[in-house]
């Protein structure tokens, strides 16, 4: 029997404003007995989901309906040596409060671009350096750098542009949500889940039956999801042959789900 009735599947953006319309930005949604079809955004003058949207999107969905699955694809946290460097509790939530402060890429008119260079925000006293790696990002093999900015593949600037809204979907939804591995490696049944993933582990797998790249990402989250859930081996990937002390560290940086 399936663990979730729903699975949300998210190619993200890191470009331009939080209420700027992205067409890198893509939802794609599935339940146990329907594939995965693209959910547009609100009729308006905005073609695309905005950030914004998007996360008050979610918030709706995840409030009062059944147990979804949610796979966002950007990072969730950062390397340990950024903790270090910059003298912060291996605290998840308190990480996020923190980056916020230094990072507002929730707030309008802000975007990541502005804050590297200075011109507002904080982030200067918060950087990080493209040779630090989060051990999941390791074990991956081809998984950048959270700070390798401005090359093909890279998930810096959608993870800084991002990080601000798990902070508004975890304080508008509580204990509604399990943020994983970060709330713990075994989500309670009841519970919706959101989770890191790395669509390049399954896009390949899937014909892209005429989607753009940014769509097919999204659905091939949401496939992968639904299928591994029906197998019943969803279970297996949440809580992946790691040691204690691999645990302990994934527990604080995040890992990525679907990684073997």
């Amino acid at each position: 029997m399936p663990q979730f009735e729903r699975y949300f599947g998210i190619d993200y953006s890191g470009a331009q404003t939080p209420s700027s319309s992205l067409p890198g930005l893509r939802l794609y949604a599935a339940t146990p007995s329907s594939p995965p079809v693209e959910i547009p955004p609100p009729p308006s003058p905005r073609k695309y989901w905005t950030r914004r949207g998007l996360a008050e999107r979610l918030a709706f969905e995840l409030r009062d309906g059944p147990p979804a699955l949610v796979g966002i694809d950007h990072a969730f946290s950062f390397p340990m040596r950024y903790f270090e460097v910059h003298r912060l509790p291996p605290d998840w939530p308190s990480f996020l409060d923190d980056f916020q402060r230094h990072w507002p890429t929730d707030e309008e008119l802000t975007y990541v671009q502005c804050i590297r260079e200075g011109r507002c925000g904080l982030g200067t006293e918060r950087m990080g350096n493209s040779r630090w790696r989060r051990f999941t990002e390791e074990r991956s093999r081809s998984a950048k750098s959270v700070f390798h900015f401005d090359v093909q593949g890279s998930v810096a600037k959608s993870t800084h542009a991002g990080l601000p809204w798990l902070r508004y979907l975890r304080r508008q939804l509580g204990p509604k949500l399990h943020f994983w591995p970060f709330d713990g490696w075994e989500p309670p049944s009841d519970r919706s889940v959101i989770a890191e993933v790395y669509p390049a582990l399954w896009s390949r797998t899937f014909p892209t039956e005429g989607r753009n790249d940014h769509q097919h990402d999204a659905y091939s989250v949401a496939r992968w999801m639904r299928e591994t859930d029906a197998a019943d081996q969803l279970r297996t990937y949440l809580c992946p042959d790691l040691t204690l002390a691999e645990r302990t560290l994934t527990r604080v940086e995040g890992w990525i789900l679907g990684l073997p």
